[in-house]
């Protein structure tokens, strides 16, 4: 069924008590036959907030919904307390493309997306941690180079020589060399 064939029936709220099948919530949020409660499509500025809500938001909103949770579960959200999926991203992203408007166009990014690039110029995010980003392999193997890493650093021979670089750093006087020259630089 497509996105504009669900949006001109009407939505009724007792299908959404039941807890339908994963894989058919979108073909039961898009009803076909029911079309009897509105026989024409309710003006939208002077229906009530129900009609409006069951026949311009619900269509397109429910499928959108469904899909995050798809891709919610894909990203493994509900295993994990956290994760670098973010919600409203991705339902921002679902709902611009799959907007009637827009049928025609290719799809967009979230970043490509103009009111989003407008926000964010004025409201920047910061980084997404270096945690959330690695796969759990390449976290694994983060984790297992620190550690092979320090159990070298912890071998009395790689001490020794660790010892001995530090005290031949401080016999030739390094940082006091380094002092001179800044200064000399800065006389200039």
């Amino acid at each position: 069924v497509s996105l504009e064939a669900g949006i001109l029936q009407p939505l009724h709220m007792e299908q959404f008590y039941s807890a339908p099948a994963a894989d058919t919530v979108v073909q039961q949020l898009l009803p076909i036959s029911e079309a009897a409660a509105f026989p024409e499509p309710p003006d939208p500025k002077t229906c009530s907030p129900q009609e409006y809500l069951e026949y311009y938001i619900f269509p397109v909103l429910l499928p959108g919904m469904a899909e995050l949770l798809h891709q919610a579960k894909k990203e493994k959200c509900f295993e994990r307390k956290r994760t670098k999926f973010i919600a409203c991203d991705f339902l921002t992203e679902w709902l611009y493309n799959k907007n009637p408007k827009r049928k025609d166009e290719s799809f967009t990014e979230f970043f490509s997306i103009p009111f989003v690039n407008d926000w964010l110029k004025d409201h920047p995010r910061p980084p997404i941690p270096l945690s959330l980003l690695l796969s759990e392999e390449e976290a694994s193997i983060v984790i297992q180079s620190f550690w092979r890493g320090y159990r070298v650093r912890c071998d009395s021979e790689i001490q020794e020589l660790r010892q001995w670089q530090k005290q031949l750093r401080e016999d030739k006087n390094i940082v006091k060399r380094v002092k001179e020259f800044w200064t000399k630089q800065e006389a200039k």
